[in-house]
């Protein structure tokens, strides 16, 4: 069995011992990595007032990504739409897609990706009615991304006609039942929230309305996946992401803190049990322990493509596990 194609997620890391330009800059080598190595897409996410996540400006970042490549889909895992006038966006993606045609994917998330006060500062409302939008708001900007319509007041200059392709995102059943109904491109973010993932993806595949773009189903699902030359040099750089998810669970944000040897002097049983169900979907190893995760994974999920994120606090080791994983799909 062949591996689903693979895609790369990243969030722009800021680490310890770092800054944000450092981020911005290895995105741009990480981008310009996985298109020498055959991914087929390369997603930046929208996240406000996290330190350790230098990617708020997604379409900004996605321009530069963009521009330092020449062959890779270059997107967003995702916008958060309710942050967003539908119009803004389409504008914003319009003009990616005109500088880059046939090059730009546009992921849509329903979460603000951030807490109230960001959210206030966002000039958000919080009320149930605009979560409540993200429907409506998902076909505004379809319409605004599409063909002029006869009668048609508003435009989106650059955007109309550009067709951008639109993704749905999401970690529970909301966005899958969306995406089915309105026949678009669905993706899982299990690699954060999995719990919901298998009950997701069947929804989605027995509610699906083929549409004229996408006549059939297409799911994505996102891992965490790290890959080293041993299992042990593996694992250890995989505790640099559990500390996060540490800290996340006793809301403590900071920067990417480097590996260390064991975890278990850093968290009581519980929180190990909190981390590792919010880790479930990651697969951590020496090539061959990946490549038999991958395909159990694909086995049981029947994945379209898989979206990987590579939290490692070493940059060289982060190009050197997507270049592993690379080979795993060669040949």
């Amino acid at each position: 069995m062949s591996i689903a194609p693979l895609s790369l997620l990243d969030l722009a890391f800021v680490t310890e011992g770092s800054n944000v330009a450092a981020a911005l800059r290895q995105s741009i080598a990480l981008a310009q990595h996985a298109e020498s190595l055959g991914y087929v897409r390369f997603w930046v996410a929208e996240h406000h007032n996290m330190e350790g996540v230098a990617s708020s400006a997604t379409a900004v970042l996605i321009g530069q990504l963009a521009g330092a490549t020449k062959t890779i889909r270059v997107g967003s895992g995702g916008i958060m739409l309710p942050n967003h006038a539908p119009l803004t966006i389409a504008e914003q993606f319009g003009t990616l897609a005109t500088l880059f045609p046939g090059r730009i994917d546009l992921g849509l998330g329903r979460a603000p990706g951030t807490d109230q006060p960001t959210m206030r500062a966002l000039r958000r409302h919080l009320s149930g009615a605009e979560i409540d939008r993200f429907p409506d708001d998902v076909v505004e900007l379809q319409a605004f991304l599409g063909p002029v319509r006869e009668g048609q007041v508003v435009r989106a200059v650059p955007g109309q006609g550009t067709e951008v392709p639109i993704w749905l995102l999401g970690s529970s059943l909301y966005s899958a039942q969306l995406a089915a109904y309105l026949g678009l491109p669905f993706a899982f973010a299990s690699h954060f929230a999995p719990d919901m993932l298998q009950q997701a993806l069947d929804i989605y595949r027995a509610q699906y309305r083929p549409s004229e773009k996408h006549p059939k189903p297409h799911a994505m699902v996102g891992l965490n996946v790290v890959v080293a030359d041993t299992d042990a040099e593996a694992a250890r750089m995989f505790t640099s992401i559990q500390q996060r998810f540490l800290g996340m669970q006793r809301g403590q944000r900071g920067l990417l803190p480097p590996p260390v040897d064991s975890m278990e002097p850093l968290w009581n049983s519980a929180e190990k049990m909190g981390v590792e169900r919010m880790l479930r979907e990651s697969i951590v190893g020496s090539p061959a322990t990946v490549r038999a995760g991958l395909r159990a994974t694909q086995e049981r999920t029947g994945a379209d493509e898989f979206i990987v994120a590579c939290a490692a606090y070493d940059f060289d080791a982060r190009l050197h596990s997507y270049e592993l994983l690379a080979q795993l799909n060669q040949g």
